[in-house]
C-alpha cells in the first residue's frame, strides 16, 4: 500500500466531567513517557520491514541539493533524508484520517483502540476522562463535517527523533448529554471550527513507520 508513513495520531479532548477539547490545557505539553515507535498505529495494515526504506522522494534525494532556509521546509528535508520513505503528502493524508478516528473512538469510549495509539501520558488522562464521564452517567456525541485546513507547522530531526507539529482546521458538532439525552454541554445543533495543533515524534532509525504523540494544545480560529 502506498501510504507506509501514514502516522500514529492522537487528540487531548476532555477533562474528567466534561466533554471534548478539554484536556489541552493539561496535556499541551511533550512528555518523557513516550511509547517505543513499534508499539504505535500503523495506517493501512504495513507491517515493519526488515530492512531500513530506501525510496528517498526525488525531491530529497538529488546530488547536492540546497537546505531549505525556511525553518518546516529544512525540518522536512532533515527528515525526509534520514527516512528515505518519508512522503509529506502520505503523512498529512494520514493525520487527517487518523484524526477522524481517534475523536470517534474518544467519543465512544473505545480505550482498547485508543490505548496504542496514545504515549502513555496522554493515554492515562484520555482514559481518566471517559471513565469520568461514564460515571457521571454522559454520552459524547461527535461529528467530524470537515476540515478548513491541514498544515504542517514545524519539523525538526534531533537525535535520530522525528518531529512534526500539524495544526487541523476542523468543523465540528460537539456535545454531551445526561442519562435522559438532555444536552449538558455544548449545542446539538451548530457547528464549530477549531484548531487544534498536534506535535509527534517518530525514530527515523526504524524501519516501523508509527508516530506517537506527544503534545497537543488548542488555538482560537
Amino acid at each position: 500500500m502506498a501510504d507506509s508513513q501514514l502516522l500514529t495520531i492522537v487528540i487531548i479532548a476532555a477533562v474528567a466531567g466534561i466533554i471534548l477539547f478539554r484536556l489541552y490545557t493539561v496535556l499541551g505539553r511533550r512528555t518523557g513517557n513516550e511509547r517505543p515507535p513499534g508499539e504505535g498505529w500503523r495506517f493501512g495494515g504495513m507491517q515493519p520491514k526488515a530492512a531500513e526504506n530506501t525510496n528517498a522522494p526525488a525531491q530529497l534525494n538529488l546530488p547536492g541539493a540546497d537546505r531549505p532556509s525556511d525553518p518546516v521546509a529544512s525540518g522536512l528535508f532533515d527528515i525526509g533524508l534520514a527516512d528515505r520513505s518519508f512522503e509529506k503528502e502520505n503523512f498529512l493524508k494520514g493525520a487527517k484520517s487518523a484524526y477522524e478516528m481517534i475523536l470517534m473512538a474518544f467519543a465512544s469510549g473505545d480505550k482498547a483502540s485508543l490505548k496504542p495509539l496514545l504515549s502513555d501520558e496522554v493515554f492515562q488522562a484520555f482514559e481518566g476522562a471517559i471513565s469520568a464521564r461514564e460515571a457521571a452517567g454522559q454520552k459524547a456525541n461527535l461529528t467530524l463535517v470537515g476540515f478548513s485546513d491541514v498544515k504542517i507547522i514545524a519539523a525538526s530531526l534531533k537525535n535520530n527523533i522525528a518531529e512534526i507539529t500539524v495544526a487541523f482546521g476542523a468543523r465540528l458538532l460537539s456535545f454531551t448529554t445526561d442519562r435522559d439525552g438532555t444536552v449538558v454541554e455544548g449545542d446539538a445543533k451548530e457547528v464549530k471550527e477549531v484548531t487544534d495543533v498536534w506535535s509527534f515524534t517518530r525514530d527515523v532509525r526504524l524501519a516501523d513507520p508509527n508516530w506517537v504523540l506527544v503534545a497537543t494544545s488548542s488555538e482560537p480560529v
